[in-house]
């Protein structure tokens, strides 16, 4: 087991208080974030600023994909439901052995990475989200900087501000995940480790987070690579950014991943990812689901997690199952579910990428707002958000489950899922439900389907393996 850095009850108490009031004009608290259906996108891979009818030939190097791409693009982004966006890191990268399209291998973080535009192009985008009502979540590394060059691994003269080995952790590679210290002092992938507790390293990076906020104007961050430093630096990290933070802890364990949400206002819900896909993806027990939502029990704030099916480090859902059906199902329970929903670009497309890097595909030339899954995530991304705070601010209470079949409750909501697939059908009669004998409930996703109370109870019908999101007729 991982072990955990043990934090002075006034640091962990202020970094909880941190969550819900946020300084700074303007800034949204994990209670306002709640409200959002967060759209995932690559700079690089989502739109380029000249239209384009031919995909990315070299998922591996830089696609062409800019930050006034993306403004030409918030049309398809609101149509899909979308009221917020997490864009990549903006830093300069390094380009050689290989190019840093993604954002993580930052060179020179005082420099917005030339590929995607200019801090001008930057500040337009942020301005034109939130002309729209669109938020905007930048991603962000404080652990590491790019690629070295020519194998020298004491060379950091290329590198800005961070140019002196005294600002890095002495050469390891972490090889036990297990090894909380080694996860924390040695290097991820072979990529130079900050130390953190170098007086300069640590002041740079957290008036680059204040700074960089204050001048875009951005409403959240999501924090890369969190468990590989320390706790006490993502408290701190956290206050001067001032804004939302949610980290990325990649682990199944709900225990471990619930470490971070303190010193950080949430995290992405890895522990979830895995029991959606054995419930969805692999057909296992949704019990599965059950399991989960008792686990989550372990965070203090289950309500701000990021729940998530695909993103830029897994292969998609349709990759290793093509149902699109199932992926309904998931993605029903996904924007239902407590805590605040993210889709990642191309799922509306029914994009099907393996691993890194096949799974972030150029979605241009795939704009098409007919597809059967963008139109499926368009009607219940704004049915959630047209429901308001009786529907995020309320708990998730479990209606009914078994081997093939989970419903649950957000208030009025009634969600049925399913892991039996395309063209199977089921039936289950529900009795533990919160509506008023003779309530009839329509289905969001299909007018004509409406169900009534009788005797206390009703029966759902899944007819071709498909979601149900109930709602009563006679309610706003």
């Amino acid at each position: 087991m991982p072990q955990f850095r043990v934090h002075e009850v006034g640091v962990f108490v202020a970094t909880l208080l941190l969550s819900h009031y946020l300084h700074g004009a303007g800034a949204k608290s994990g209670d306002e974030w709640k409200s959002r259906v967060i759209y995932q996108l690559l700079t690089d891979r989502f739109a380029k600023e000249q239209d384009d009818t031919s995909p990315c030939s070299d998922l591996s190097r830089y696609c062409g994909g800019t930050f006034q791409g993306i403004i030409k693009k918030l049309d398809y982004i609101q149509g899909l439901g979308a009221n917020a966006i997490w864009i990549s890191p903006i830093p300069k990268q390094t380009d050689t052995p290989s190019q840093g399209y993604h954002g993580y291998w930052q060179q020179d973080i005082t420099q917005v990475n030339s590929h995607f535009g200019t801090e001008g192009d930057l500040q337009d985008l942020v301005n034109e989200c939130h002309s729209r009502g669109i938020w905007v979540m930048l991603d962000v590394v404080a652990n590491h900087m790019g690629n070295q060059q020519y194998g020298d691994w004491n060379n950091f003269t290329f590198y800005n501000p961070f140019n002196q080995s005294a600002h890095y952790h002495p050469y390891c590679l972490i090889t036990d995940f297990n090894n909380q210290e080694q996860v924390e002092v040695c290097r991820l992938a072979n990529l130079p480790d900050l130390d953190q507790s170098n007086g300069f390293v640590d002041s740079t990076l957290n008036n680059w987070i204040k700074t960089t906020i204050q001048k875009y104007k951005f409403d959240g961050i999501r924090v890369d690579t969190t468990p590989e430093v320390p706790k006490d630096f993502w408290s701190q990290y956290s206050a001067s950014a001032g804004v939302f933070s949610i980290g990325e802890v990649f682990n199944g364990n709900p225990s471990y991943v619930a470490g971070y949400q303190g010193p950080l206002a949430a995290t992405l819900n890895y522990p979830m990812f895995y029991k959606l896909q054995n419930a969805f993806q692999d057909k296992q027990t949704m019990q599965n689901i059950h399991d989960g939502v008792e686990q989550n029990s372990v965070f203090p704030d289950v309500s701000v997690l990021g729940t998530f099916l695909d993103n830029h480090d897994n292969p998609r859902f349709l990759h290793n199952n093509g149902d699109t059906t199932l992926l309904k199902n998931a993605l029903a329970y996904t924007i239902f579910a407590e805590g605040i929903p993210i889709v990642y670009y191309g799922t509306e497309q029914g994009f099907s990428g393996g691993s890194d890097p096949n799974c972030r595909e150029s979605l241009w030339p795939y704009y098409n707002t007919n597809s059967d899954l963008y139109k499926f995530i368009s009607v219940l991304a704004k049915f959630r958000t047209s429901q308001g705070s009786s529907l995020y601010e309320s708990k998730q209470v479990e209606r009914y489950v078994d081997q093939d079949f989970f419903a649950f409750t957000r208030n009025m909501v009634f969600v049925a899922t399913s892991n039996i697939g395309n063209g199977q059908s089921l039936s289950r009669t529900i009795t533990y439900q919160p509506y008023s004998e003779g309530t009839t409930l329509v289905n969001v996703l299909d007018s004509s389907d409406r169900v009534t109370v009788n005797n206390g109870q009703f029966e759902v019908n899944i007819q071709n393996g498909m979601p149900k999101v109930y709602y009563p007729s006679n309610s706003n």
